[in-house]
């Protein structure tokens, strides 16, 4: 691939990896769902508008870095962002194929041409050790309840970056996540399991000691709205 070290991918590993219920749902017709979703209506819209703000201002915190991985890339919508700087080399990876088929085919061709795409997990990636400046992974985490396997993504991120990985998660402290806080209680109450959730809130002090746990100190913590929303990215840095 273009840009990244001679010894920077590896043959696709033997060894047995973490496989979640929740990444079994994506396939073609999902990948298609999860690419228009983002552009369906004004709301959305302005949604993915304060995401990729968000994701500008951590890549800056993060010393806009070069070679930058996407994981999980999912329909492409970072993309175009990334192309942004005209020098940056962009990997982009994830764990359905039918995701990347998706993105390579509803992103410009000028932003494809740009991105080196190939098919892994967050928990066994198929690259080097220090391969990248900087690994984004956007709405992720926020599918993972345990947390050794939390963790597990965090030791293989420290892993393959050199530098730096921006990341977002559901976090607690505040309204929103009371209010889910709540929903749940009452679910429980009425004898309603949530054995199909997939999606979870963290405590702010779990995480973070995870990052540490991980050998990541925290450089910046960006919310999408403060006190309301439950968005919050992180900019984290390699400890030496």
């Amino acid at each position: 691939m273009a840009g990244v070290p001679s010894n920077g991918r590896l043959a696709m590993r033997k060894q047995n990896t973490i496989e979640l219920d929740f990444s079994r749902k994506y396939d073609q017709a999902h990948a298609q769902q999860y690419f228009h979703k983002h552009q369906d209506g004004l709301a959305r819209q302005l949604s993915h508008w304060r995401d990729a703000s968000i994701v500008r201002r951590a890549l800056k915190k993060a010393g806009e870095p070069n070679l930058v991985l996407d994981l999980p890339c999912g329909a492409g919508r970072f993309w175009p962002l990334l192309c942004e700087q005209p020098n940056r080399v962009i990997l982009a990876a994830d764990n359905s194929a039918d995701m990347l088929t998706t993105a390579q085919a509803v992103q410009p061709p000028s932003v494809v041409a740009r991105v080196n795409a190939f098919q892994t997990s967050a928990f066994a990636i198929d690259l080097g050790n220090n391969t990248v400046d900087c690994i984004l992974c956007i709405r992720l985490l926020h599918h993972i309840e345990a947390a050794e396997h939390r963790l597990a993504i965090l030791r293989e991120f420290q892993r393959v970056s050199r530098d730096t990985v921006i990341l977002s998660i559901w976090v607690d402290g505040n309204y929103k996540a009371w209010k889910r806080r709540r929903l749940e209680t009452r679910r429980a109450a009425r004898g309603r399991t949530s054995q199909n959730q997939n999606r979870f809130v963290v405590k702010k002090s779990v995480i973070e000691d995870e990052f540490r746990q991980a050998g990541f100190r925290i450089v910046e913590h960006l919310d999408v709205l403060p006190g309301y929303a439950m968005w919050r990215t992180y900019v984290l840095r390699k400890e030496a």
